[in-house]
């Protein structure tokens, strides 16, 4: 989740147009096109396997601490942890965060090649793996926290979170496990205008089912297999009902900036940040604030941050911001944290293989994709679709995007272009084998049953 740093105030919101106007100014022109890859990860004690605190010599502050003073980068504190680091003038960089229960996130910068995207990732968990090597510190990359209880898992010092996990049981059963025990890996892509965007967005939605089939990494639950592919994308199913889901309205006529800035101003909101502080208003009304009734602030009116913060706490598969958020992927190891954005910018950046995406879903109807969106945690791949399964769906968005990249023809200083990055999703699609079925038959194998042999052998 984003990390507010103060800096100067925006400017007052004066008009229901400036929200629509705040999205719509994220359209860029082709040659500006970026891709932003951020994901999380779960940082573990190598001595006993245990959950990392914040606190201590060996905690994630120390971490954080470490990482800035090897790396220079830049600390953000909020009453004087350091809950987050910033290399915004890096030419690949980004930041790293703190998720409630200590899973580690890289914010990638916007990059112009999945290539680049490559380079970045693998500087960070080199130089976090550097870092934390020296505490005692490994990092598992799965959809679900494997061994941990809830209370075992620590909280991160950053009141936005005391918020929202006051908030979150009102809402539904699993806000909590959500917040403290899953981890994503995620893409951020650009558009050109409103209808571009309507047309991602659309296809995004519809497709996100396939790719958490694709990317399942999460079978196991306090040690033990919990029956599911993806048990990251179950939990979100009882987690929040006004923020979270496929967002039907989407692919309704007259869809565009206006009607999703009128679905995020019915979302209740979280809080509001001032003075370095956050000011829980959990429940209320950003329509209120628009029109400065908000009970917490008497007669203010929110500014465009206040904007900004309130698009970050809401959790559709696909999130529009001044981009849109794909988000429905598990976390997992190297070769798939690239394989999201490979998939993404061949299905997107290209008009050819967007067009063909657009044709394949266009007939979908939405009990079609909600019924998908409900099943694909449990059955993955082999989740059926009119009369065939998840997987002749994957094998063919995996040829659109193989043939988007192809056509994009960014290559490396060796030669190679973005395809590459497909191959771990292409064997999966081809053996139907995804990462939670090789975990589990590890599990059920050579690993005898002990859930502690997957930080010996999956560490990051």
């Amino acid at each position: 989740m984003s990390t507010r740093a103060d800096g100067p105030k925006s400017p007052i919101i004066e008009s229901r147009d400036e929200l629509v106007a705040y999205l719509e100014s994220g359209s860029k022109p082709e040659s500006e096109w970026r891709i932003g890859t951020e994901h999380e990860k779960f940082g573990f004690n190598v001595t006993d396997n245990s959950p990392v605190p914040y606190d201590g010599p060996r905690g994630i502050g120390a971490l954080l601490e470490a990482h800035h003073n090897c790396f220079g980068w830049d600390t953000i504190r909020e009453n004087g942890n350091i809950i987050a680091l910033s290399c915004s003038d890096c030419p690949i960089g980004g930041s790293i965060s703190l998720e409630p229960g200590g899973q580690l996130e890289l914010s990638g910068a916007p990059l112009k090649t999945i290539h680049e995207t490559e380079a970045e990732l693998r500087q960070h968990l080199s130089q976090i793996g550097a870092v934390a090597h020296q505490l005692g510190i490994g990092f598992l990359g799965l959809g679900f926290s494997p061994k941990w209880t809830l209370d075992e898992t620590p909280l991160m010092p950053k009141d936005r979170y005391r918020i929202m996990m006051q908030y979150m049981p009102t809402r539904g059963s699993h806000g909590l496990d959500m917040m403290f025990r899953t981890a994503t890996v995620q893409v951020n892509m650009d558009f050109s205008g409103e209808a571009d965007m309507v047309r991602k967005l659309r296809v995004g939605l519809a497709l996100q089912p396939v790719v958490t089939a694709l990317f399942a990494s999460s079978p196991f639950k306090e040690g033990k297999l919990n029956g599911f592919q993806s048990y990251r994308a179950q939990m979100w199913q009882d987690t929040d009902p006004d923020r979270t889901g496929g967002l039907p309205f989407a692919f309704e006529d007259g869809m565009g900036f206006e009607r999703y800035v009128d679905y995020a101003l019915d979302v209740p909101m979280y809080f509001v940040y001032r003075d370095g502080r956050y000011i829980d208003v959990a429940g209320a009304s950003f329509r209120d604030f628009l029109n400065g009734k908000l009970e917490a602030l008497p007669g203010e009116r929110p500014s465009i941050d206040d904007w900004a913060d309130h698009l970050t706490t809401l959790f559709p598969e696909v999130r529009l911001k001044k981009f849109l958020e794909m988000r429905g992927a598990d976390a997992g190891p190297l070769g798939l944290l690239l394989a999201l954005p490979a998939l993404w910018a061949g299905l997107f950046y290209d008009t050819s293989a967007l067009d063909n995406a657009a044709s394949l879903v266009e007939s979908w109807m939405e009990e079609e994709r909600r019924d998908m969106r409900l099943t694909v945690p449990r059955t993955g791949l082999a989740t059926p679709f009119r009369g065939r399964t998840l997987r002749d769906i994957a094998r063919e968005i995996l040829a659109l995007a193989e043939g988007g990249l192809l056509r994009r023809a960014k290559r490396n200083d060796k030669g190679h272009d973005e395809t590459r990055m497909l191959r771990p999703l292409m064997e999966i699609a081809e053996t139907g084998r995804t990462e939670a079925d090789r975990l589990v038959a590890a599990y059920e194998g050579p690993w005898g049953g002990n859930i502690d042999r997957l930080f010996e052998t999956e560490a990051l």
